[in-house]
């Protein structure tokens, strides 16, 4: 009969139990696929580059783990809010507490591992795709990667039915203390604070004080170090939540003093909103802190993507160098495309030197890297600035010889002296690319090919541009990818939270529009009320989170050399997707409370 109980309950509630299972499933298929990246080892082995990022993913798991708390705490309150009202009904119609409680428990537990169930079959697919993104991204082979992880599969399950089962117990024990009367009326009680002026504009003080040490911390890192992190989350999550109590609270009273407020529907939609203003502060500023580590997560990822080719510009000029190429090198390089810049020098050694002719050097100065204040800035270096350079271009033209020459030194000599030199002459040829990535493959066979062909051994011997963007991108890669995937996490989770905190009065709202349309009001005008309430809803914390996220981009200056240089793409992907899940809110919204037929 219980089970009968709950599974009528949740039918009944279908459309508003979909939003909660949606976010559920998004969650735990995330936290599966930093699970089976992070802790497959065989995989991880295997791919030395992939292995760097696995603490990133262990990072990335421990952010999850945190905001995924948050967001079942906020499930579990929205799942009691839709149910609290039935479960006071059974017990004055006579049903046991602890009959109740096991009606709380199944109800809650099944929920949570449907949702688990479902996430993890969509993480599978999620990590199969995205798996196979990161392997593409780190140009590494798929060796032992499987996307069906046990390991994942079962911390997925433990941690998400541990966390509905501690769910479902405190739900039991908070409805078996809570008055049944309370129960009955709690979502048409009004949580309106009359709030005297005075502490309103202290609370407005104290959130600019508070938001205002909260950003400065996070522009303070280098000194301040991990604390400045924790001062930062804590000031910045209080300054938050009092500045939407204040800011709000203000707001409405004085728009309803307004003439906007006789204007349609407004009153009506001011009204609406301080009805439950208390609650809504609260999830506002859940919602902001939320918005702020999506986008900031996406802005960030992106980021680390577009640093990679930079900071592996600032390593080397040139992107591959061949010595004395032989058949198999040669048909390599004819595979690479965008070639911007090729020049050929001639080389002669001998015990103690490898020899280049100046004049070629005249012609085609060859090009270092020079770090100058803090910055790289590119130098041609010939015959006439050979000896300011010289120690530089033993470092940096390491391309230029082979295992043989590690003990001979580079001498410039004029034209016609190299001709009489008589050493073998071999050939060395540079190469600069418009997209060292698109032509990976082709530079890593180059790299090979000379490799075994000179008998490199490591890569400190080879000295190519390419061990340098093996590393970087091996780094940084995985920190985009991390930073991608939280963002779209924690959006789906911002979202479906304010969704079905929207929803949750939706049943108890439709019973006031439905009285305006009998009292003939056009539908157009509710429409437009809906908007305008749910639109509000999702501008105040999407504003406030754009703020954090522009001046916690100030903790990554160490990080990335242009924080701010690409905000474009990132803002503009998350505002589309916030702004799809607003029009998907505001169609589930009007279609629970506008009614077609309003004689039913």
């Amino acid at each position: 009969m219980l089970r009968k109980l709950a599974l009528g309950g949740i039918r009944s509630r279908f459309r508003d139990y979909a939003v909660l299972f949606s976010g559920l499933v998004i969650a735990s298929a995330v936290f599966y696929m930093f699970l089976a990246l992070a802790t497959n080892t065989a995989f991880l082995k295997s791919n030395s580059f992939i292995a760097l990022t696995s603490f990133v993913f262990y990072f990335g798991e421990v952010l999850l783990v945190i905001i995924t708390v948050v967001y079942i705490v906020y499930a579990n309150t929205f799942l009691m809010s839709m149910r609290q009202r039935d479960y006071a009904m059974f017990m004055m119609l006579g049903a046991k507490g602890r009959k109740i409680a096991q009606l709380i428990f199944i109800e809650t537990v099944s929920v949570g591992l449907l949702a688990t169930v479902v996430g993890t079959g969509v993480g599978i697919g999620l990590t199969t795709a995205a798996g196979n993104l990161l392997i593409n991204m780190l140009h590494a082979p798929a060796t032992h990667f499987n996307p069906v992880w046990g390991p994942a599969v079962l911390w997925t399950f433990v941690f998400f039915l541990g966390m509905f089962v501690l769910a479902a117990f405190v739900n039991a024990g908070k409805l078996l203390k809570t008055p049944v009367l309370q129960l009955l009326h709690a979502d048409t009680t009004p949580n309106r604070l009359q709030q005297k002026r005075s502490v309103l504009v202290l609370q407005a003080i104290g959130a600019i004080v508070l938001l205002a040490i909260g950003y400065w911390a996070m522009t303070q890192l280098g000194t301040l170090q991990l604390m400045g992190i924790g001062l930062a989350l804590v000031t910045i999550v209080m300054g938050t939540y009092l500045l939407f109590n204040a800011s709000l609270v203000a707001l409405i009273a004085w728009l309803k003093r307004r003439r906007f407020a006789a204007r349609g529907l407004h009153n009506f939609t001011l009204s609406q909103l301080s009805f439950r203003i208390r609650d809504y502060t609260r999830i506002l500023a859940v919602v902001a802190m939320l918005f702020a580590l999506a986008l900031g997560a996406i802005t960030v990822g992106l980021g680390f993507q577009a640093e990679i080719p930079a900071l592996v510009n600032q390593q080397a000029v040139y992107d591959v160098v061949t010595v004395a190429p032989n058949a198999a090198t040669r048909r390599q390089v004819a595979k690479l495309t965008g070639v911007t810049a090729t020049q050929h020098y001639q080389e002669k050694t001998d015990r103690h030197y490898v020899y280049l002719d100046a004049s070629a050097l005249a012609r085609h100065p060859v090009q270092l890297m020079d770090y100058q204040n803090g910055k790289t800035v590119r130098v041609k270096v010939t015959a006439a600035n050979w000896e300011k350079y010289a120690d530089m271009a033993a470092q940096q033209l390491s391309t230029f010889r082979v295992p043989a020459d590690a003990d001979r030194q580079f001498k410039l000599v004029p034209a016609a002296r190299f001709a009489q030199l008589a050493g073998p002459m071999r050939t060395v040829t540079t190469y600069q690319v418009a997209d060292f990535g698109a032509n990976y493959a082709p530079i890593k066979a180059i790299v090979a090919a000379q490799a075994k062909q000179h008998d490199i051994k490591s890569a400190t011997q080879s000295g190519q541009k390419f061990y340098s963007y093996e590393l970087v991108n091996g780094m940084f890669s995985g920190l985009a990818f991390m930073g991608f995937f939280l963002g779209i996490a924690f959006l789906a989770m911002l979202a479906s939270t304010l969704m079905f905190k929207i929803l949750s009065g939706a049943s108890y709202d439709a019973k006031r529009y439905l009285m305006l349309q009998k009292i003939g009001v056009r539908p157009r005008l509710l429409r437009a009320s809906v908007r305008q309430e749910i639109g509000a809803l999702f501008l105040f914390p999407g504003l406030l989170g754009v703020v954090h996220v522009l001046f916690g981009l100030k903790m990554f200056t160490g990080l990335l050399r242009h924080p701010y240089g690409n905000l474009l793409v990132p803002f503009s992907i998350f505002i589309v997707l916030y702004v799809v899940y607003y029009l998907l809110t505001v169609w589930l919204y009007e279609s629970i409370v506008i009614h077609r037929d309003v004689t039913a």
